[in-house]
């Protein structure tokens, strides 16, 4: 990591603090965490969204992490990918699937993913999401089909995802924050 990474010792914040991020954790600190942590109001903000995003959205969570997988290959943010492509697992998704998403992000630029471990909703997922990072635009026939499966709730659910993710992206990248050990 570019910065040390955040102790008590280096820089007190608040035990409540400390305390609800590591609870969201299951008990102990990412090396996210550690970075953030040098600003308290980041990391409030930061712990309070990203638990809703995890966690509080009814939107299909295989989708959404096949979203975060998505932004992850595209922008190289291997941390990211290490900790969500088990959650994809864990979601219902298939190893067949994060090897069709793999071969898609690894095209350049990437092409239109033609897999049959992806059904349709899933595919179109895959090129929202790489629209929205690579592109940042959306182009009206991705948004369309994507009406005719979500509703309203769902799009600004999965949308709100990916630009998370994003933002998480450029965080660890920039920053180069690597996977725990």
């Amino acid at each position: 990591m570019r910065i040390p990474d955040w102790t008590p010792a280096l820089k007190a914040q608040p035990q409540d603090l400390v305390d609800a991020i590591t609870a969201r954790r299951g008990g102990t600190l990412l090396n996210l965490d550690k970075a953030l942590l040098w600003s308290e109001p980041l990391a409030r903000g930061w712990n309070i969204f990203m638990k809703e995003v995890r966690t509080g959205f009814p939107t299909s969570r295989k989708l959404r992490e096949l979203g975060i997988c998505t932004v992850a290959l595209l922008t190289g943010a291997h941390y990211e990918y290490h900790h969500h492509a088990p959650d994809f697992l864990a979601a219902g998704g298939t190893q067949a699937q994060l090897d069709a998403l793999r071969t898609f992000a690894a095209m350049d630029p990437p092409a239109a993913i033609s897999d049959d471990s992806l059904d349709e909703v899933e595919s179109l997922v895959v090129r929202y999401a790489a629209q929205m990072t690579r592109d940042v635009k959306v182009g009206d026939e991705v948004f369309a089909a994507l009406r005719a499966h979500f509703d309203e709730t769902q799009i600004v659910e999965l949308t709100t995802t990916i630009a998370a993710y994003n933002m998480v992206a450029r965080i660890l990248v920039a920053l180069e924050i690597t996977p725990e050990a």
